[in-house]
């Protein structure tokens, strides 16, 4: 007798979450925690290299520019390998890509190789985002689904902050380049410890009938009981032909799309202007290089608080209002540090400041990648957030420039900038139809969604 397939969909989205699946989303955050580390180890480092190479501040904007498009590409491919050959593997992948170019930057003798060298990295860096906010959304139950994209890509500021914190250990007493090679090895570490440990995602196993064995098995360590011959379907996920950017453009998700990719590009604009930019712009206004890197350290920590309260308020308030709330006060932030004397103001002060601004930055920028992986089914998810980072990646090429030039006028100016993006971001994020709803409980049938049915 033919026994009837088990829903892959129900059981992942109105099951337990269990403390296998809290450990995987753990395993899952770790890799994002040295992404963000090794992608802004350059800003805490620029100001000692200015020093040894006697190099002033403009000449590391193509550096700088250079690392972003590398992510630009590693977005759009990082993003196609996982929704196409597993997320795992290319999460993975992308972790020993940019460990070992990270590594590899320690040795660089001048600006031309570091540019190659973190271009390279990009690639790596770009990769690993799209694929571990599938994952952490795969891995859990509807309504954890917010929490835990959100705990996994908060990681990223999060890194941000060990970067400024290590900068700020390490670079007075053993240099730029022991800060790298420090930087470096500590992913490809994590990395071969996570290849053996880390499953694939459940939904993604479920559409490939050769890996039904090892997704019986992943569910049973779960606590589903399952027999080790059984067939699945997904009822709760959209059916997708064919992961392609195309398919983000079909009318059902055309205008959260463009929102998406508006919304990315302005934030991460604002991100790396100030993740790029802050050292340099505390050691122009006379603090020492160690406290220009804590100052990248409140910049990042903030916003590693202010995500996660987000994320939980989403269940109250939903994502629409939450979003824009913490986009706002960003937005005041700027401008209060706009209108100030930096080098007139304690030390405390700016840090504070900085915390405050920079934490709601890094708190919208990284909320968003639970938005995207809402708005996408499982099919085209990994493609969805990928592609909405990669554009977003083209407004972080832009900020070693404009970061450049509004510094060359001044500590206001670059604030001014921060804060008229920002207010882009808002209109953008104000235009997502398919918003995070407030209670989400219920998956409507088709896709993960609680929100009314698109008109």
């Amino acid at each position: 007798m033919t026994q009837n397939p088990t829903d892959v969909g129900k059981l992942m989205d109105e099951g337990g979450w269990s403390g296998y699946q809290k450990l995987m989303v753990a395993a899952t955050a770790l890799t994002i925690i040295f992404d963000g580390l090794d992608n802004q180890l350059l800003g805490a480092a620029i100001p000692a290299m200015m020093q040894e190479w006697a190099l002033p501040r403009p000449a590391f904007a193509n550096v700088l520019a250079a690392a972003l498009f590398g992510m630009i590409i590693g977005g759009f491919t990082g993003g196609y390998i996982g929704d196409r050959l597993g997320r795992r593997a290319a999460l993975l992948g992308s972790v020993i890509t940019f460990g070992v170019l990270t590594v590899g930057v320690s040795f660089a003798g001048d600006v031309n190789t570091l540019m190659i060298l973190r271009f390279l990295a990009g690639l790596g860096l770009g990769g690993a985002m799209p694929n571990a906010a599938a994952l952490a959304s795969e891995y859990v139950p509807l309504r954890r689904r917010p929490f835990a994209v959100t705990l996994t890509i908060v990681c990223i500021p999060l890194g941000g902050t060990l970067a400024g914190f290590t900068g700020g250990l390490i670079l007075p007493t053993y240099g730029w380049r022991a800060l790298f090679l420090v930087g470096g090895l500590l992913p490809l570490v994590l990395a071969v410890a996570l290849w053996k440990i880390l499953p694939e995602s459940p939904r993604y196993l479920a559409r490939d009938r050769s890996r039904w064995p090892e997704l019986a098995a992943l569910l049973k360590r779960l606590g589903h009981d399952v027999a080790p011959d059984a067939t699945f379907v997904d009822s709760h996920e959209k059916a997708v032909a064919k992961a392609t950017v195309g398919s983000l453009f079909v009318p059902e998700y055309r205008r959260d799309t463009i929102a998406l990719c508006f919304a990315f590009f302005f934030c991460l604009l604002s991100v790396y202007t100030g993740t790029n930019w802050v050292p340099s712009l505390l050691a122009s206004a006379g603090f020492a290089v160690g406290m220009a890197g804590y100052g990248l350290m409140a910049f990042n920590l903030g916003g590693v608080v202010g995500a996660i309260i987000g994320a939980v308020i989403f269940a109250k308030l939903g994502s629409r209002i939450t979003m824009l709330g913490m986009t706002a006060g960003a937005i005041a932030g700027c401008l209060l540090l706009g209108s100030l004397s930096i080098g007139n103001q304690s030390a405390f002060s700016v840090l504070a400041m900085l915390a405050w601004t920079g934490g709601l930055i890094n708190a919208v920028q990284t909320t968003m990648y639970a938005l995207a992986a809402h708005v996408y089914p499982a099919g085209i998810r990994a493609t969805g957030v990928g592609t909405a980072v990669a554009v977003g990646r083209v407004g972080g090429v832009a900020s070693p420039y404009a970061g450049a030039w509004a510094l060359e006028s001044g500590p206001s100016a670059m604030f001014n900038l921060v804060a008229a993006t920002l207010s882009v971001v808002f209109v953008a994020l104000a235009s997502v139809r398919n918003h995070i709803p407030r209670h989400p409980s219920k998956p409507q049938i088709g896709h993960l969604r609680e929100s009314p049915a698109r008109t």
